[in-house]
């Protein structure tokens, strides 16, 4: 089977102009043949297609969106496929949020619009019982009204469920730089979870940074996991005390001092003004006490012991043979 390549057909798409490439598919802009209609066609990679973990991804991602309409969700359209997979979903001029962030910080009022369009979507996805688990700026449209529109399913779930492997977060440093500290343990995932990832894009677009940077991947989850994130206003001095406390409870390392839903945090970002902020100006659950990372810290170094126990046991038991 060859490569999808500009002017081939999908049964009636005609393929017209390759628009992205990514680690695991190819996003190529198409047309509909019995009607004109502009779509978008996302095509695994050739080497991928015989892969299984990948293949339930990819079927995940075009069950998941086939039953979603929502405004800020991009529709996957239904499609009758003779031939190789491939997933037809709405065309949308846009650009990736990732884009936008290259060019450095937002304003806080365009940053908050932002945030508050992709809350408005997460809402209505977790409302349907998807937790969607990988959201980040390559994940958001953004059109030139900076309306949003929410892509990529591959990673969803219809229940609360665990992240793939740790194998599959280590393949992309950017990808774990989003997900929540429950997701780094393993742990099941609720809307608890998409709120948090919310919470680091608006950090990101409200700074220019990212709540953790490490280009190691061990140490960036051992800082994900043990350290507390610089406060925003120390960072950018133009964000607002209501603001920051509202970043830093939606960022919280501990899945109950969060925003229960997307639609609560909303209406924080609406009503900014009905923000309480402590003296500090910062969430006062936004900080793990002393004794709470001894506590964490001990665990994971008692958790890396263990194959060294294991490995003085079997010495032993060796030698007394």
């Amino acid at each position: 089977m060859k490569a999808i390549s500009i002017g081939d057909q999908l049964d009636h798409y005609r393929v017209d102009a390759l628009v992205a490439t990514g680690i695991h598919a190819s996003i190529f802009r198409g047309v509909d043949q019995k009607d004109g209609k502009v779509v978008a066609i996302k095509v695994p990679h050739i080497e991928l297609e015989l892969d299984p973990v990948f293949y339930e991804r990819f079927r995940r991602e075009q069950e998941i969106g086939q039953k979603l309409n929502h405004p800020r969700v991009m529709k996957v359209l239904p499609s009758e496929h003779q031939g190789r997979d491939y997933i037809v979903m709405e065309w949308i001029d846009g650009i990736p949020l990732r884009h936008i962030l290259a060019k450095g910080r937002l304003p806080q009022d365009r940053a908050t619009h932002i945030a508050i369009g992709i809350c408005d979507a997460v809402a209505y996805i977790n409302s349907h019982g998807v937790v969607h688990r990988d959201l980040r700026p390559e994940h958001i449209l953004v059109d030139s009204n900076d309306h949003i529109k929410l892509i990529n399913f591959g990673l969803a779930s219809q229940v609360a469920a665990k992240r793939i492997t740790f194998v599959s977060l280590a393949r992309e440093l950017n990808t774990i730089s989003y997900a929540s500290p429950e997701e780094i343990r393993g742990h099941n995932c609720d809307a608890r979870s998409d709120v948090y990832s919310i919470g680091v894009i608006l950090y990101e677009m409200l700074t220019g940074r990212l709540p953790f940077e490490n280009n190691y991947l061990l140490a960036h989850m051992n800082d994900r996991l043990l350290k507390a994130p610089t406060p925003p206003r120390k960072l950018e001095s133009s964000i607002t005390p209501q603001m920051q406390q509202i970043v830093l409870r939606a960022i919280d390392q501990t899945p109950r001092y969060r925003y229960a839903s997307a639609h609560e945090f909303a209406h924080d970002l609406t009503h900014m003004q009905e923000v309480i902020v402590d003296e500090s100006g910062v969430s006062q659950r936004s900080y793990r006490t002393t004794a709470a990372w001894n506590k964490n810290l001990l665990f994971y170094v008692a958790l890396a012991a263990i194959p060294v126990v294991l490995f003085i046991l079997m010495m032993l038991a060796t030698h007394r043979r």
